[in-house]
């Protein structure tokens, strides 16, 4: 049998290792229980070994995983305590392990650099992978330089960036709806699509997370990198086969050709920030009285920026990517809003609706929405909608993401070009919000955000409509964030 994958997690501690990684490691084993893996876990704070154990087995447990999978990987773990800063520290605790080897940073972005930097002098086990979290760099310059120091320690091809947004369920199924069928494939195009908007507004508030978010925002957190992402998804061209480096040139592609709508920040982008208000049951404070929050940052919780990308199948297709948060209604799908009809006969009464398709993001569901002749009188004309429920998810996102790490698959890793260009296509617009040449502007938690957010001027020198509530949807689901 092929010797276990060791998974080294530094910063294993912190709350992402207890909240994600080991309950997602736990999903992928309860789906792979005879996936042989290792796993190390090391930080500075005083944690017994039998707690880490405790602590290991719980999340494995919780997830489902067998209980003799369980009971292998409890007896083969282990907790080390140190700095790992400090280079002897470091040097001990990597010449210990055997290979093949994953490095997991789950530690904050400025630390990730430091410890990399120390492994660029160390003897590393062979077939030693790193894997890191968002966000990578804060800027292009910044990407660039974190880019290279990696490369300095392994090649490109051993670096797993982590966008634990691209193993949700749903959204590799955009691969088979996009390219396995013939229906949809003749129309992906600005022959035929009016618009497309891809959201994730969700009802929680801060929730305790001043410490990162209060310093990324809205557009940071979800804008510059999954929502990017799932653009490049939807619009790449056909791949010939699934492979990590084609369907990942693809989407680099796609990123090279985008840019702001009108290439304006200030009217290609929107932002806010929300009040105190009611969500649900619950009272929410305003923003900057929320524990940990700086003021004067002007952190916004609410992001709406508009691109275009350039080329001959999306030219002049608006993609307004949208994210926020302590909303009234929870919106994470994408929305294809199809053109209307060249030509429709006299004598039929038109909805006035538009042909749409939603692509829940979670849970996975595809709905049509589809003009066709009303019930009793074939003149008149409405919308009916056809659902389907998609395929329910084998594991977790960050199940679906470690396993393809243990596994060396860069399917579902950001590639280091792909990186930078997501901070190319921003820049514009954190520069713009930082001269204030953007309002930020209020709005009440639990409300469906800023008034006005539905209008998109410049387009053909004239103001367009490109409302994401062109109807009422029955299906709208509930938040499971």
């Amino acid at each position: 049998m092929a010797e276990p994958t060791t998974l080294l997690i530094l910063g294993a501690s912190g709350d992402l290792t207890r909240r994600l990684l080991l309950p997602g490691l736990g999903s992928l084993l309860a789906v792979e229980g005879d996936r042989r893996v290792r796993v190390v876990g090391a930080d500075r704070s005083e944690m017994g070994e039998d707690d880490w154990r405790a602590r290991v087995r719980e999340a494995l447990e919780e997830a489902g995983a067998a209980p003799a999978t369980v009971d292998a990987l409890v007896g083969s773990t282990r907790y080390v305590r140190g700095d790992v800063l400090d280079p002897e520290t470091l040097r001990e605790l990597v010449g210990s392990l055997a290979a093949p080897l994953v490095v997991y940073f789950a530690l904050p972005p400025a630390v990730t650099v430091q410890v990399c930097a120390l492994l660029e002098h160390l003897e590393l086990p062979e077939d030693t992978r790193l894997a890191l979290e968002k966000p990578f760099g804060h800027d292009g310059e910044t990407a660039a330089a974190l880019n290279a120091q990696l490369q300095r320690v392994v090649p490109e091809e051993r670096i797993h960036r982590v966008d634990h947004f691209l193993g949700i369920h749903s959204v590799l199924n955009l691969i088979g709806l996009r390219f396995s069928n013939r229906l949809l494939e003749p129309v992906w195009s600005n022959r035929h699509i009016e618009r497309v908007h891809i959201t994730y507004d969700e009802s929680l508030a801060l929730e305790g997370r001043a410490g990162y978010y209060d310093k990324a925002g809205a557009l940071v957190d979800m804008i510059q990198s999954h929502l990017l992402q799932v653009l490049a998804l939807f619009a790449m061209e056909a791949p010939r086969v699934l492979d990590a480096e084609e369907v990942r040139s693809l989407k680099a592609q796609v990123l090279r050709a985008t840019e702001l709508w009108g290439r304006d920040p200030v009217t290609a982008s929107r932002r806010g920030r929300y009040t105190a208000g009611r969500v649900g049951d619950r009272d929410i404070p305003d923003y900057v009285d929320e524990e940990g929050v700086d003021p004067s940052l002007d952190t916004e919780t609410l992001a709406q920026v508009v691109v275009e990308v350039r080329n001959s199948r999306w030219s002049g297709v608006p993609f307004i990517l949208r994210s926020g948060k302590a909303l009234r209604e929870v919106d994470k799908q994408i929305e294809v809003v199809f053109q209307p009809p060249r030509l429709q006969p006299k004598g039929l009464h038109d909805t006035g609706l538009p042909d749409r398709l939603l692509l829940e993001l979670r849970p996975g569901a595809v709905t049509f929405d589809l003009s066709m002749n009303a019930e009793g009188d074939p003149f008149e004309l409405e919308q009916k909608h056809l659902h389907a429920e998609l395929g329910k998810p084998r594991m977790t996102p960050y199940g679906e993401v470690l396993g393809s790490i243990l596994d060396g698959d860069q399917l579902l890793s950001i590639r280091g070009d792909m990186a930078e260009e997501c901070w190319r296509i921003v820049a514009p617009v954190l520069e713009a919000w930082r001269e204030n040449r953007v309002p930020l502007e209020p709005y009440p938690a639990g409300s469906a955000g800023p008034e006005g957010w539905d209008v998109i001027p410049g387009l053909d020198g004239e103001p367009q409509s490109v409302s994401r509530h062109s109807q009422d949807h029955p299906d709208d689901s509930p938040d499971d964030s």
